[in-house]
């Protein structure tokens, strides 16, 4: 009797297919690529590479990248919590502590923050522009505009949305001299009358 062969596998090649945790490591990579190099930059493929998936699996779960790109994004903080903050010192005070919370957010985040994410890709991706706009308009200042009662509420919400986001583009990702080395203290010092004349003020 001849011995028996041994049997050999044969060793598996490419990228790992699709199991319960490939979802996760997707939104993992495309977190962290996101976060690096902006929604241009971080393509699908280098997503399924940092994922060790084959592209194909991005396209099965999320359809596209800018679906991607909206289950991805994490927000640093939730209006639901946030929002008794802003109102703890009075309506007089909401625009510094609107300041205060966009600014110190955004020094601990810098230019990842999901913000600046989605107003890169909002500037190609309507979805993008809507998502952002969603939360900014509607999560965030619907209620605090509600809470405040003051007259014109969709016209101040997007007045103080777009101060919050010029200065965040001016410090943060275009770099301004003056405003990008500036102190904290001193950016929220300056940013917080005008919140505050947008937000209870007249008009």
């Amino acid at each position: 009797m001849s011995p028996r062969t041994p049997k050999t596998r044969t060793p598996r090649t490419g990228r790992r297919p699709g199991t319960s945790s490939s979802r996760d490591d997707i939104l993992k990579a495309a977190r962290k690529l996101f976060a690096k190099h902006g929604y241009q930059g971080a393509t699908m493929r280098a997503i399924a590479k940092e994922a060790d998936v084959d592209p194909s699996l991005i396209v099965h779960f999320f359809g596209n990248k800018v679906n991607l790109l909206t289950e991805a994004i994490e927000w640093p903080f939730d209006p639901e919590v946030a929002m008794p903050m802003l109102l703890e010192d009075g309506r007089r005070n909401v625009g510094r502590r609107l300041a205060e919370l966009a600014i110190r957010t955004w020094d601990e985040e810098g230019t990842r923050h999901p913000v600046f994410t989605l107003l890169r890709a909002g500037l190609t991706e309507p979805e993008a522009a809507e998502m952002l706009r969603n939360f900014m308009l509607q999560r965030l200042y619907a209620p605090l505009m509600k809470r405040l009662g003051s007259d014109k509420p969709e016209l101040r919400a997007g007045l103080a949305v777009s101060q919050i986001i010029g200065v965040g583009m001016g410090r943060y990702v275009l770099e301004f001299d003056g405003l990008a080395n500036a102190k904290s203290e001193d950016v929220i010092d300056w940013l917080a009358p005008v919140l505050q004349r947008y937000l209870t003020g007249k008009l």
